[in-house]
């Protein structure tokens, strides 16, 4: 069995590119696993909260000096932990929302990001503690020229942080999809979705 966790961020339930290609995903890497057990998350249907400053004070707390506040405070974090600690592939949709990621993925993030789960400090260094898994990532992108070396590429705050943030919890083997122009004409938006699919096709022949 295969456990892959799907996270979706697109405020758009809707004619988003980002979800419509994360389908092609899901669908080509159901039919390349051997039993794939998949579990989704929709942070625009079911949005999570932002962190507090009690979910903070629970995230740095000894566990011998939780209280039933903070236990209450961190629940949440604790089973979206669980659900992505479980998983062996993980699966984000994420559009451009002026340059950077939609808030509703920030919130699953910042519940997420958590020393002595995610990650470990030992005074000198950080290590990631969600090693050995496997991530994909469809990112979508409103205009042209978002990849590096791009007129654009400066202003992109959505792959680099993503992948910045994988390695440091662990997920090294990180592959990104990428669809530009997503509010082009119907030809070239088609076209881009079809070379996104197809770069799809092409990692997944190794799965």
């Amino acid at each position: 069995m295969t456990k892959i966790l799907r996270i979706d961020s697109s405020a758009r339930d809707s004619g988003s590119i980002s979800r419509l290609v994360g389908d092609h995903l899901e669908a080509r890497l159901v039919a390349a696993l051997p039993d794939p057990r998949i579990a989704r998350r929709d942070l625009a249907s079911a949005p999570l909260p932002h962190i507090s400053n009690l979910t903070i004070t629970g995230y740095y707390t000894p566990a011998d000096r939780m209280t039933a506040e903070l236990y209450n405070a961190t629940a949440l974090s604790d089973e979206l932990i669980h659900e992505l600690r479980s998983a062996e592939i993980l699966i984000l949709t994420a559009p451009m929302y002026n340059f950077s990621i939609p808030s509703a993925l920030k919130a699953w993030i910042d519940q997420i990001v958590r020393i002595g789960h995610t990650f470990s400090y030992d005074g000198a260094s950080f290590s990631g503690l969600l090693t050995g898994k496997r991530a994909y990532v469809v990112c979508a992108y409103g205009a042209s020229g978002y990849a590096a070396g791009g007129p654009f590429g400066a202003a992109n705050f959505v792959d680099p942080y993503l992948r910045f943030l994988l390695n440091f919890l662990g997920i090294e083997d990180v592959a990104f999809v990428a669809i530009e122009a997503t509010t082009a004409g119907e030809e070239m938006l088609a076209a881009n979705v079809a070379a996104a699919k197809l770069t799809i096709d092409s990692l997944l022949e190794v799965v």
